[in-house]
Formats: C-alpha cells, structure tokens, sequence
C-alpha cells in the first residue's frame, strides 16, 4: 500500500555531533520537537542506495525506546528501505543487533541505547548507524551525519499509525514490510557456535558450582535468562534484575564495583555460597567478571582470555591478532608476544577495531571500560565475555580468582587502575588537555614525583587497513621503569565532560601481586596530580568513581 510523503520544515539545532558511540543527550532533549526527527533524516540523507534495502532496529529498553521506534520506522518507510527488522518490544542489545545485521545481511542498522548511562524521564537517551558489517559506523559517515544536522531544512515521514512492537510476524508501514523478530534467536544461535554448551551446562548443574548473574534490570536480561537459565540450565534465580526497565530500576547500568556493589558483596561473602559473579550493562556489550572475593579487571580479563583461546572451541584454530584501546592495560601484549601473533593499540572506541576484524587481522579484541568480544559480531559483547569465562573455567575446573593469578604467576601482573572526574567542567577539561600538550616537549628526561619521565606524547593512529589518521587521541606520559599514566576526556556522558586518568604499573616480582592496587600505584597518582594539576583545573579533590 502506498503511503503519502510528508515533509515536515525543520531548523538545525546544535550540538548534534555523535560521539565515539553516536550522539547521547539527555531524553529531555531528544523529546524536544523534530530533535530526533532531525538526527535520524540526517543519517538517511548521508547514506545511498538504501531503496528496497534491510534496515535492523532496537534498542536497551530505556525511557524514549518505544516511541523513537515508531518515529524512525515512519522515516524508514519515507526514506525507501523495503524492510525493517525490530526486536519485539524494540529490545535488540548492541551486540545482538550487531549479530542480527551480519546473519541477514542488512544495509545497516539503527541502534537506540546510551549504554551504560543511567535512563528514565531524566536520564540518558542515545542514537547511533551501524554499517552492514554490523559494527558503529566510522568517523567519515559520522562527520557527514553531522554536517548534514547544520544543514538539514526539513524531515520526511509517512502518516501511519503506531504498530503493535509486542507480537512476533510482519506488517506493513506503506509498502515497507516491518518484521518483529525474537531479540534473542539469532544470538543465542551464534554464541552456542562458539562454545562448549555441553560442558559449561556440566559446570552450572554442579552442587559446588553456583553463579549469579546481575542484568542490572537492563537489555541482557531477557537474553540471560534464555541463554544461562533455559539453554545451559542454570538454576531459576543464577539471573538477577533480569526484567529490562525503562529506568534500570533506578539503578546507574554500568558494570562495575561502585555501581554492581552488591554482587561484589555477594561474591564476597563466603556464606552466599557462590563461586563465580558476572554483570553486564544497560545495552548488554560491556561485563563484570567477579571470582570469589575477587574482582577481575578488564584489562585481565582481556588477556585471560586471550591466553586460554585454545580451550574454546570457536577460537581453537588460533587468532589472528589481538587489539586494545590505547588505555587499555599492556597486558595483552605480554599475550600476544608469547603467542606470536599481533597486538594492535588503537584508539578508544570500536569502530577502530572494526576494520582490523574485517581484514582478519585481529580476533579478539577489548578495552578497559568493561567491553571485550571479538570477529563473531562488530560490537563488544557482554554475554559473550561470561560464557568464555564459564568455558575456561568448565575446562580447567580453576576458580577465577586462581586462574588470574595464575596468569599473573606466568605473565607478570600489569597493575592497573582508571580515575574518573565525572561531570566536570567542559571548559576546565578542555584547558587541562591543553595545557598538558602545550608541556608535553618539556616533560621528556624530568623527574615528575621521582618517577623519569622516558617519553611523553598525544596519541595518534594510523589504521593499518585503510590508512586513516585520528589524532589528539589521549595525552600518554611514559616512564623509564615501564609505568605510564594516561588522560583523556571521554565522549560517552551527557552533561560536562568526563577526565579519565589511567595509571598503569608493570610488576614482575610475584611477591608484590597482592600489594593493593591503589597503594601499588600511589607514585604514579601523585603523578597525575603533580603533571596535570587536576584539584587546581577541576576543583575536584579526588576522583568521583576508581575502578
């Protein structure tokens, strides 16, 4: 049925520049008259040959979800595409959409989250393009996005009625056809392609082997409940705040020991009686691996399981390569050099990973905000980090705690930590960097806090596939002894800017991995401190969250 074209006039607002994750605002904003409207017509005016094509579509499940949907989907239809794929009620995490748009080969996807943002009527909202490849879309199509917000005189829709998101079959938006698709299925296929079900189902029906898994009320829920409960068979209950909500209970969804305190406690608690925790954030790619008593960093995580890829049957061939974030830990390396294999260091955020996975030089990738995954899909993935854990530990019969320190025993231990200064000034960030690079020549041979400045310099990448340059990437002070302290401002929040230091010390001797880690890093602390003059720029007295 053909549907009449409606051109509504707009006017650019401002602002409208996507992040390293697509552009977030708070919902109050993306609620205001043609906001979202114009950010969606601007990246269906960036793309071509979108006609007759497949276009996938979800979200976390946050406040703003299920009326963006049906925007968008009205959009979709006007601006031509043939199909479009939403997960029932809009829910599709990141990782399964990303899955989602490589099985079925769709021209790309719209994903509707702010990750690990809190939601609800005052919270987060957020809106970013993958390409077919199912990963975010690169910096060239974002900055065209943006151009075209400057731009834009007028968005375009049909006039049709909301449509039932709830039920699973197919409808019809003008002549687009709409499939409302199980969020889960697809997934859930692949990740059961990778490992040993059958032997992690074995682990989970032990008497002295329990789990709990911590949704955090957000978008992995439904998928863990499917996934660890029904498909592995873990006991009713493994699964907490497994209800996605639209304001994450009241919760903050971001995997972490100040924001996942209560399973760190758990954990904790020998009298719980668990073995093993995990959590994942508000669209379902970032986790927390907790062992007893004992929280495994990302940074170790990574290189965990970079370490035992042999033990999982969908890595067991070999890898590639292996690829950081820059202020990821350098444990990862060690890895890699006694594998033999490549270690890429790219900047933060996905997308660079992405054409590494498609040109095959990497397999497994991670940064240290939480997100690992690898050449299954194009997004970091949550769910996926948990079943590798379970794997390694269903093969080697090792608690986590144990097989880390193992890992330390073999490798030497990278200790490592992130400040953050959240909702900072953004002119007082801006001035911090600044300075910082304006004294980088400077830096070179001093003593800072008696620790030798050997190198100091602001991060710069040149992808190996495309041969694109970022620049201005994060300011990195390295020391003489194998220690480096890192700045950024990071790109994910709403409000102010986000100051991310990350300090990071290289400990061989086995008798010095257990010295608490802010105790072990107290030089490089007073470092940051000494070289960047965080209290005077910021006010700040100390950081607001240390993971």
């Amino acid at each position: 049925m053909t549907m009449k074209l409606i051109s509504v006039p707009s006017a650019p607002f401002s602002g409208q520049k996507p992040g390293t994750s697509g552009l977030r605002k708070k919902v109050t904003v993306f609620r205001q008259p043609r906001y979202l409207e114009n950010f969606v017509q601007a990246i269906f005016d960036t793309l071509s040959g979108q006609q007759g094509k497949t276009l996938v579509l979800g979200g976390d499940g946050r406040f703003y979800n299920d009326v963006a949907i049906q925007t968008i989907l009205r959009m979709a239809a006007a601006a031509g595409f043939g199909r479009v794929l939403v997960g029932r009620d809009g829910i599709l995490s990141t990782p399964a959409a990303s899955a989602v748009i490589r099985k079925w080969q769709a021209f790309g996807g719209i994903i509707l989250s702010a990750s690990h943002n809190p939601g609800g009527p005052d919270g987060d909202f957020g809106i970013k393009y993958n390409l077919s490849n199912g990963g975010p879309a690169n910096e060239g199509f974002t900055d065209a996005v943006y151009q075209r917000t400057q731009e834009i005189s007028a968005y375009h829709t049909v006039d049709a009625a909301d449509i039932d998101l709830g039920r699973i079959g197919e409808l019809h938006i003008g002549e687009m056809l709409v499939t409302i698709i199980d969020p889960v299925a697809d997934y859930a296929e692949l990740l059961e392609s990778l490992f040993d079900f059958e032997r992690i189902a074995a682990l989970l029906a032990r008497p002295d082997f329990r789990m709990r898994f911590d949704a955090m009320h957000a978008v992995n829920g439904p998928y863990a409940h499917e996934i660890l409960e029904r498909r592995l068979g873990a006991p009713a209950g493994t699964v907490v705040n497994g209800t996605p909500l639209p304001d994450f209970g009241g919760g903050h969804p971001d995997p972490n020991p100040v924001y996942a305190a209560e399973l760190v406690a758990a954990l904790a608690d020998s009298r719980s009686g668990l073995s093993f925790g995990a959590a994942s954030d508000g669209d379902g790619d970032r986790n927390m691996i907790v062992g007893r008593d004992f929280v495994v960093s990302p940074s170790d995580s990574l290189a965990v399981i970079a370490a035992n890829y042999a033990l999982i049957p969908g890595y067991a061939s070999g890898l590639a390569g292996v690829a950081r974030s820059m202020p990821t830990s350098c444990a990862v390396d060690r890895v890699a050099r006694e594998l033999g294999i490549p270690c890429y260091e790219t900047p933060t955020g996905w997308k660079y990973f992405g054409s590494l996975l498609d040109a095959g030089k990497a397999t497994i990738c991670g940064e240290e905000s939480a997100g690992t995954g690898s050449s299954h899909v194009r997004e970091k993935d949550g769910l996926w980090a948990v079943l590798y854990w379970l794997n390694i530990l269903a093969v080697r019969d090792t608690p986590a705690d144990v097989i880390v320190r193992e890992h330390w025993q073999r490798f030497g231990r990278n200790v490592y930590s992130r400040h953050d200064y959240e909702g900072i000034d953004t002119a007082a960030g801006d001035r911090l960097m600044n300075d910082l690079r304006a004294r980088l020549p400077q830096l070179v041979g001093t003593l800072c806090n008696e620790l030798r400045v050997a190198a100091a310099d602001d991060f710069a990448y040149t992808d190996p596939v495309d041969g694109s340059l970022s620049e201005r990437q994060g300011v990195r002070i390295l020391l003489e002894d194998g220690s480096r302290v890192v700045f950024r401002l990071s790109g994910t929040g709403t409000e102010g800017a986000t100051l991310r230091v990350y300090l990071e010390r290289y400990v061989a001797d086995a008798s010095q991995h257990e010295v608490p880690t802010q105790e072990a890093l107290a030089p490089l602390i007073g470092l940051a401190e000494t070289v960047a003059q965080i209290a005077a720029n910021t006010g700040r007295k100390g950081p607001d969250v240390i993971s």
